[in-house]
């Protein structure tokens, strides 16, 4: 129900009220002009009269403006005054936040996790090329669009390098159960500070709490400040691999973490696929496991097999010679069970707004099943969205041996041979993509 309120410009109508930042209120109104729905964050009337706190709000705008245009931000359109109170509008997202899904339904399945992160990753690692740290990174500041992607929102305490700063050293910004240990201790944040926040976020997503939960804040800050972190293995399935990680991404010392978040997210990954060689409890995404095994089976299968084919083509036969000479038989029975079922197979249509990754684990399902031809807009699709993303991010390499490999499995030698280059270049250790690409060459 619509709110009888003036306080924002005629522009915007209806306004919703849908939520409280740490310094205002938050509405849905609908543009007239352009006629979208927009989120407006106003600020709230008791900070409005002071100036400190007004200063620091259109900062707060300038920032996030800055970033419009950048990969999972949120899009900033209007930044202005009326009545005597600022506001800031913004794109509006209807999927919710990360923190909705978290009450909801707790730890999620670690490659959505990793597709979540990797999109927040993108938009923290653009922030801080333009000077721009977050500083409150939390899943309630991750926001879902419609097909569940992830825009990093609501820089309502960042600090912009550059820029008269009105956080000062000393005093502490952010929410406890996310704050870094310097950020504990009052010093200034930077972007390892953000980086941290977001192993934070991580490790909730993955095991459904923060690595130092604690009865009230202080307790959980001076945890960030002092406690080892726990292993991701206590209360969950996951396996020991990611404990290193984690340990690097939450270090104590913002030296000691990573240098970006792209590189935190892929050294999950890569520690999650190092655990799948063992546990298989992660797909692997080079040479499909189904070519592997028919090597090692017994003779008996195969035999059995082959006097099955036998007995329906000699059925099949005996049919077509009772027909008494038609001229418009059909062919070979091999020949046109074959052909049918390549041309008329549909390939399965990749899921509306999945990430490369997805892509890229759904067209190798069908490539474990031996379904090459279902596999291929997959795959396809996932080379398009992980394009420029490795070596960092060891998927684009697997996607473009999958697609390779796929288009070798087709017949399609000439078009194969790029993408065997390609992941041969992005994984030069790997010795799959010189076998398959050798292979491409001879055919």
């Amino acid at each position: 129900m619509a709110v009888d309120t003036d306080i924002l410009p005629p522009r915007y109508r209806g306004p919703q009220p849908i939520g409280r930042g740490g310094m205002g209120e938050i509405y849905r109104a609908t543009d007239t002009v352009l006629g979208r729905a927009v989120a407006i964050k106003v600020l709230a009337e008791p900070y409005a009269q002071d100036e400190s706190i007004r200063a620091r709000f259109t900062r707060e705008a300038l920032a996030a403006a800055r970033l419009s245009g950048q990969p999972n931000t949120v899009m900033i359109y209007d930044v202005g005054e009326h009545e005597g109170r600022p506001y800031i509008v913004m794109e509006y997202l209807s999927g919710g936040s990360l923190d909705d899904v978290l009450r909801e339904d707790g730890a999620q399945p670690a490659e959505r996790v990793f597709a979540w992160l990797g999109q927040a990753a993108a938009a923290l690692d653009a922030a801080h090329k333009h000077g721009v740290v977050h500083r409150d990174v939390k899943p309630g500041n991750l926001m879902l669009d419609r097909d569940g992607h992830v825009h990093v929102g609501d820089f309502g305490i960042a600090s912009a390098a550059g820029m008269d700063s009105l956080t000062l050293t000393g005093t502490v910004l952010g929410t406890a159960g996310y704050l870094s240990p310097e950020q504990a201790q009052g010093d200034r944040a930077t972007p390892a500070s953000d980086r941290y926040a977001l192993a934070v976020v991580a490790y909730e997503l993955l095991t459904g709490g923060r690595p130092f939960q604690a009865e009230s804040p202080t307790a959980e800050a001076a945890a960030h400040l002092h406690a080892d972190v726990p292993s991701v293995c206590d209360g969950s399935s996951l396996p020991r691999e990611l404990d290193p990680v984690f340990r690097t991404a939450l270090a104590k010392d913002p030296a000691r973490r990573f240098g970006g978040c792209a590189e935190f997210v892929a050294a999950l990954r890569a520690a999650m696929d190092d655990a799948a060689g063992s546990t298989r409890a992660f797909p692997r995404v080079w040479e499909p496991p189904t070519v592997r095994p028919r090597r090692r089976r017994g003779a008996w299968p195969v035999l059995a097999g082959l006097l099955l084919l036998g007995i329906v083509a000699g059925a099949l036969a005996a049919y077509l010679l009772t027909r008494g000479g038609d001229q418009h038989a059909a062919p070979p029975p091999r020949a046109t069970t074959v052909t049918q079922h390549v041309t008329t197979t549909p390939a399965a249509p990749p899921a509306t707004g999945a990430s490369g990754h997805e892509l890229n684990d759904q067209g190798y399902a069908k490539m474990q099943a031996g379904d090459y031809a279902g596999a291929l807009p997959l795959v396809q699709q996932a080379v398009q969205k992980l394009s420029g993303v490795g070596p960092s991010d060891p998927y684009e390499g697997y996607a473009n041996y999958n697609l390779g490999y796929t288009l070798l499995q087709l017949g399609r030698c000439n078009e194969a041979i790029a993408y065997l280059q390609r992941a041969a270049a992005l994984e030069p250790k790997r010795s799959e993509p010189k076998h398959a690409l050798k292979r491409a060459e001879k055919c």
